[in-house]
């Protein structure tokens, strides 16, 4: 199981030590470092940042969001990133949900959400084979675009950049379990959001199912701290805003995988305390017990114990969201 460093995006502002903390990933022997956005801080800038900096470990967006690009602009950004870096780069996609996608970027969230996840993966893998223009038909991308709302004189192209890689990895975040079959189908990847080894049945996952060499890359928070309680407060705080605040109560992804994970009364709870504007109330209303399950929290010997777990099912590289060079040491440690 290889390690990747998980950053995530930023708050207020630029986060200070990230670039320090994927040079040391590095030096430790980490396989990957990944960045994200939200409605913010955008995933390829601080990725370049870190390219420019580091000279071996390959470089993730975990998770880029569809509907800020079109799909032949997120195939520039990767195919230009990956020359930089060497052929580094790995691009990962989400598709988020319809606050962010409606309430962001001003787009119709897609009433099929498989197609259009399916039609956007089409075009990228169009533009990184360069076998000849892109063209694709599809009802939510359409390559020349053929609308009766255009002028009709579009045209077929592919890149004049030539892509480094054709083969340059795609992986997908998909929580539902239709998602997660299709991810099995049409990417190199996946990128769980949540996840518990004791609990893989909840994303319909099949270990017969998945083709060799795909990747499965869960994001877990991992510090090494005595006191368990005060540990996993900042996961708490990270599922009661998901879970509370990224969706409407009617559609959220997140409270609902939280629900099949056998913690539904606890998400709808959240749900209502953060809707109420009682946000400290709904971090305290997640279980410590499924904010312990999805990380790996507390004493050395306790992180030990429970990496074996994680070590025993389906995941090929666990993306820690670490506070302290000195818990990604311990992490190096123990798995690598």
């Amino acid at each position: 199981m290889r390690l990747g460093l998980a950053l995530g995006y930023w708050g207020r502002g630029p986060t200070p030590g990230h670039l320090d903390l994927a040079r040391e990933a590095e030096r430790l022997g980490y396989a990957s470092v990944w960045t994200a956005e939200a409605w913010g801080s955008d995933a390829f800038t601080p990725l370049t940042w870190i390219a420019a900096h580091t000279s071996r470990i390959r470089l993730g967006t975990a998770v880029a969001q569809m509907a800020a690009r079109s799909p032949t602009a997120t195939a520039m950004q990767a195919l230009t990133l990956d020359h930089l870096s060497g052929g580094r780069m790995m691009l990962g996609l989400g598709l988020s949900g319809p606050q962010v996608v409606e309430g962001w970027y001003g787009r119709p969230f897609p009433r099929s959400p498989l197609t259009a996840t399916r039609e956007y993966v089409e075009v990228i893998r169009q533009v990184l084979r360069r076998e000849g223009p892109v063209a694709l038909a599809g009802r939510f991308h359409s390559h020349p675009y053929r609308g009766a709302d255009g002028t009709g004189l579009g045209r077929a192209l592919k890149p004049i950049t030539h892509p480094l890689r054709a083969g340059l990895p795609l992986l997908l975040g998909a929580e539902g379990p239709k998602n997660v079959a299709q991810t099995l189908e049409i990417a190199d990847g996946w990128l769980p959001l949540y996840w518990s080894p004791r609990r893989t049945d909840a994303y319909g996952l099949s270990p017969a199912a998945v083709p060799a060499g795909f990747v499965i890359a869960p994001l877990v928070r991992a510090q090494v701290c005595d006191d368990l309680a005060e540990g996993l407060l900042p996961v708490k705080a990270m599922l009661g805003f998901y879970i509370g605040g990224m969706g409407h109560a009617t559609r959220n992804f997140h409270a609902d995988l939280m629900a099949r994970m056998g913690y539904e009364e606890a998400a709808r709870r959240v749900q209502r305390l953060f809707a109420e504007g009682r946000r400290n109330e709904a971090v305290q209303a997640v279980p410590d017990a499924f904010a312990d399950e999805i990380s790996l929290v507390g004493p050395r010997e306790r992180i030990a114990e429970r990496l074996a777990l994680w070590r025993a099912g389906p995941v090929t590289d666990l993306l820690v969201t670490a506070p302290d060079p000195a818990t990604l040491r311990t992490l190096a440690e123990l798995a690598l």
